[in-house]
């Protein structure tokens, strides 16, 4: 495979090449998250090795939102710049092809062209994601165990929403973040919503793009609050700081999902992608 960086936005496909818009859901349980790693199960190599062995050609993706090792995803969203003629041969039976090459804990949901202007990570307008936990004694129910983390201690649903909503808007979020050299760490968090279904607590957060290890280090902040270990301010006053804060726990990763990614409509995309790496850079 072509060794590109993650973040650079891909070149305009011209040539008789199509972009193609891929959806995509994974279990996230054994896989070491999104970015490929020699020697590791990755959901972009695992992916871009069945690409390759369907299509005959080198495939480079590029993904809406990197997610860590052990996080799932319903609604990832990947693009590909490919020969026209070999995808219009392809397209009816991709999908079905994918699924006899791929591990049953990643499928391809959808594959279309779209307009050059499409950037799955760019233009993107928000990312949501969601974080399920329960406080049952019991822990969590054997069936949704990949995806729902048993919480040691009952938690205080009405004070993690206060906590909550102490945090919505921009923000320099660089106390939650794992910061990378060169990139920011403000973020535009759009929702943050904390419901209890019996035992069941679920976290969705909303954002225009989040930072590395950004949703847990905000449910493990909200934890913290839920359990009286701090008070509801607690996880809003640490935005005034300009690095990681330590005493932030991280939440497990199996618990978080991406729900969804958001996009403008096509007229909307090239400016939506100028403006986005403005603001990456």
């Amino acid at each position: 495979m072509h060794d590109v960086h993650a973040d650079e936005p891909a070149t305009d496909p011209g040539g008789g090449l199509v972009r193609v818009r891929l959806g995509i859901s994974y279990d996230g349980s054994a896989l070491h998250g999104w970015a490929r790693q020699p020697g590791l199960r990755t959901v972009q190599g695992e992916l871009e090795l069945a690409l390759a062995t369907v299509l005959r050609v080198d495939v480079d993706l590029t993904v809406a939102g990197r997610t860590d090792a052990g996080v799932h995803a319903t609604g990832q969203v990947a693009h590909a710049d490919l020969p026209r003629d070999l995808f219009a041969a392809h397209q009816d039976r991709l999908l079905r092809r994918l699924r006899g090459v791929l591990s049953p804990d990643i499928a391809v949901t959808s594959a279309a062209e779209v307009t050059p202007d499409f950037d799955a990570r760019f233009s993107a307008l928000a990312r949501h994601y969601a974080y399920r936990l329960t406080d049952a004694d019991a822990g969590p129910p054997p069936l949704r165990r990949a995806d729902t983390v048993g919480w040691p201690r009952r938690l205080d649903v009405g004070a993690m929403q206060t906590a909550a909503r102490l945090l919505l808007g921009q923000q320099d979020f660089a106390a939650f973040c794992r910061r990378r050299e060169g990139a920011t760490t403000i973020r535009t968090l759009l929702a943050l919503d904390v419901e209890r279904d019996g035992d069941l607590v679920e976290i969705r957060a909303s954002a225009d793009a989040f930072c590395h290890s950004m949703v847990r280090s905000l449910v493990g902040a909200l934890g913290a609050v839920g359990e009286g270990r701090r008070p509801p301010e607690w996880p809003s006053s640490l935005l005034a700081r300009t690095e990681r804060a330590n005493d932030v726990p991280v939440a497990p990763a199996g618990g978080l999902t991406l729900l969804r990614v958001d996009y403008p409509d096509d007229a909307g995309l090239a400016a939506r992608a100028v403006v986005t790496r403005a603001k990456r850079s």
